[in-house]
C-alpha cells in the first residue's frame, strides 16, 4: 500500500478517534468530576460524611475501573443500541469509552481534592462558608493543575480505550489498523498507525503539561 493510498484511510481514521475521544472525555469529566468530590465529601471527617453513600460510590468506581475496557465494550453493546441506536461507528463507542472512564477518572479527581491543604477549607468554613463556598472556591481551585493532568491522563488512556473499540465495530484508528495492518498483512501501513497514534498522545500530553506551567506562573504572578 503506497501514500496516495494510506492516506485517506489515516485521515478518516484519526478524525473518528479524535471525535470518540473528545466526547467521551467530556462526559467522562462531566460524569467524574462530581463523583470523585462526593469520595471525599461523604469520606470519614468530610463536610458530607456519609460512610454508607462513600461505600456506594466506592464499590461502583472500584466495578467499573476493574472491569477490562473489551469486556465492558461487549457486555454494553444492548446499552449502547438503546442509547444511540446501534453499537457500531464512531457515536456508539462514545458511550462505552464514557462509562469506562468516569471511574478511572473520579479517582484522579479524589486524588487531587485530597491533596488540598485542609487549612484552607477550616478557614473558609470559620468565615461562614457553606459546602458549595467550599468546593468551588478552595477545593476545585487549589486542586485545579492536579485536575488538569487528570484530565490529560484519561485523555490518553481513552486514546488507548478507541483503538481498542476499533476491533468491535468501533472505526478510528484501531479499526484500521487492524483491518488494513493485520488482516491484510500491511506492516507498513500497521507502522503508520502506531506512529500516528503516538503523536497524538504526545501533543495531548504536551498540551497539559502546557496547562499546568501556565497555572504555575499565573500563580507565582498573583503571589
Amino acid at each position: 500500500m503506497n501514500w496516495s493510498e494510506m492516506q485517506p484511510l489515516l485521515t478518516q481514521g484519526t478524525i473518528d478517534t479524535l471525535y470518540m475521544v473528545l466526547w467521551s472525555t467530556v462526559v467522562s469529566v462531566i460524569g467524574g468530576l462530581p463523583l470523585g468530590i462526593l469520595l471525599v465529601l461523604t469520606d470519614k471527617g468530610g463536610l458530607l460524611q456519609n460512610v454508607a453513600v462513600n461505600k456506594v460510590i466506592g464499590v461502583i468506581v472500584n466495578i467499573g475501573r476493574s472491569l477490562p475496557f473489551i469486556i465492558l465494550l461487549i457486555a454494553l453493546i444492548p446499552f449502547t443500541t438503546l442509547v444511540v441506536g446501534t453499537f457500531i461507528g464512531p457515536s456508539a463507542m462514545i458511550v462505552p469509552l464514557a462509562i469506562g472512564a468516569i471511574p478511572f477518572f473520579a479517582r484522579l479527581v479524589e486524588t487531587a481534592i485530597r491533596e488540598v491543604d485542609h487549612g484552607l477549607v477550616e478557614a473558609v468554613q470559620a468565615m461562614g462558608g457553606g459546602v458549595p463556598t467550599v468546593v468551588f472556591k478552595v477545593l476545585l481551585p487549589q486542586s485545579l493543575p492536579s485536575l488538569i493532568s487528570a484530565v490529560t491522563t484519561t485523555v490518553i488512556v481513552l486514546v488507548g480505550y478507541s483503538a481498542m473499540a476499533g476491533a468491535v465495530g468501533g472505526e478510528g484508528l484501531g479499526s484500521k489498523a487492524v483491518t488494513y495492518g493485520y488482516q491484510r498483512f500491511e506492516t507498513e501501513f500497521m507502522l503508520v498507525t502506531v506512529v500516528v497514534l503516538i503523536a497524538i498522545v504526545t501533543v495531548v500530553q504536551l498540551i497539559g503539561d502546557g496547562a499546568i506551567r501556565l497555572l504555575a506562573r499565573r500563580g507565582r504572578t498573583a503571589s
